[in-house]
Order: structure tokens, then sequence, then C-alpha cells
């Protein structure tokens, strides 16, 4: 695993882009797994900056999301798919037939999921996955106790999760309770995986992770298994280690 110390969620957002940027110049056609939430933000808006300079070029692109909540339409301004036309797709050259995310009104779950890992398979695998860190160690949606052997399944959240997703809706009832996300063997097939974490709150469960015992209690140890990670941490983040 490599680490790459930040001065801070700016510095981080910067040095996180240059890693993905590399990825996309070195192969034009890569397929790329995407992340929401707050912490990778920086990172789009970076992209972003870059693409109108003329730095870097998306049309040839892939990209596969983590997850979806269920029961938000496309539409809906909370639904992931929302969020990544208004802090990604919509302001570089990626086809809108190139980019991926499990659709969280599908009447059938199950076969909503096992299509989307069909489909990762078919354009040949993740090349680099982006991840964020949950303050109890999930990725993507993938809880404490998820299997290691899942693959893209739907997600009961825990309350912890519930909590730490309230601050994007109007009221906390309004929250989705379950979600379609990428499991943790669809993750670890990857290529390559790029974590990214930021601010003192994710120092305690960074250090769990990534130098504790590998252990479904969290879930992101199972990182330490894989044989190409990159964690691009704040100085915050990164004050344990």
């Amino acid at each position: 695993m490599r680490v790459y110390r930040a001065t801070d969620y700016n510095d981080m957002s910067r040095k996180a882009a240059n890693i993905l940027s590399a990825q996309v110049i070195l192969k034009p056609k890569c397929v790329l797994g995407l992340a929401t939430g707050s912490t990778p933000l920086g990172i789009y808006r970076q992209l972003i900056e870059w693409y109108d300079k003329g730095d870097i070029d998306f049309s040839e692109v892939t990209t596969f999301n983590l997850d979806e909540y269920i029961g938000l339409s496309a539409e809906d301004e909370n639904s992931y798919q929302n969020f990544m036309k208004r802090n990604f797709w919509d302001h570089v050259n990626i086809s809108p037939d190139h980019t991926h995310i499990p659709d969280g009104k599908t009447r059938d779950a199950k076969r909503e999921c096992a299509s989307y890992e069909r489909l990762i398979t078919k354009r040949g695998g993740i090349d680099m996955q982006l991840l964020g860190l949950g303050q109890n160690g999930h990725i993507g949606f993938n809880e404490p106790g998820t299997a290691f052997d899942k693959d893209t399944h739907v997600a009961k959240l825990s309350d912890i999760t519930i909590e730490a997703n309230k601050r994007f809706f109007d009221r906390e009832e309004d929250v989705p309770r379950s979600a379609i996300t990428m499991g943790i063997r669809s993750i670890m097939q990857s290529r390559r995986i790029l974590v990214v974490a930021s601010g003192v709150q994710k120092s305690e469960i960074l250090k769990r992770a990534f130098f504790g015992p590998v252990t479904p209690s969290v879930p992101a140890s199972v990182l330490q298994l894989h044989n190409d990670v990159t964690l691009v941490g704040d100085a915050e983040a990164l004050s344990l280690i």
C-alpha cells in the first residue's frame, strides 16, 4: 500500500485527482469506479478544472458508481445519479452511455444487482476504483459484518450511516434505509484502488482499517489484502498513523 500525506482537504483532492487523471491519460479507454459523498467533491472539481483547461479528455472513459439508494429516482435531488450529474458528469465530455449507476427505482433489486455485475464484467472490469471511508469502516454501503465474498447486493444501512447521511436530507426520516451497492468482492476485483480520507473524525477508523486485523467488523480492512491500494489522506485523517 502506498500512502500520500496531504496538508489539508484541498491538497488531498489535488493529489487524488492527479492519480485519477494519470489513469485516464495513460489508458484513455479506462473504466473508473466512482464514489459519492462529500470527500470526493474536491477531486471532481479539480478534474473539471483540468478538463476546462484541455488537460484531460473523458470522451472514451467508462464509469461505474459504487451505489444508489433504493427508492430514489434518478431525478431525485438526493439520488447519487443526480449527485454525479451535478458535480461531475455534466461538466466534462463523458458520454452518458458510458456512465453507469444502479437503478434505485427498480422493481426487482436482485435482478438489478446481477445485471450490474454482468455489465462491469462485460466492460472488462474496473481499472481504478475510488473509495471513501465510512466512520464505521464501510466501503460503498458494505456495513460492518458484511461477508467479504459478496458481489453487488442490497444493503441495509446502519444507524451510523443514516446519521452521517441525514445532513443531505431535509429530515432524518427521509434518508433511505437501504441501497444497492457493489459488494466487497466486486471492489476487490478492481485492478487498482484509490482511497481518500479527510478530517480528524476519520483518523481512528483509518488506523483500524489499514493497521489492524482484517475482519468483517471493519469492512475496509479487507483492502490490506489487495495488491495495489493507494491511500491519500490529509494530516488530520492520518494523524494516528
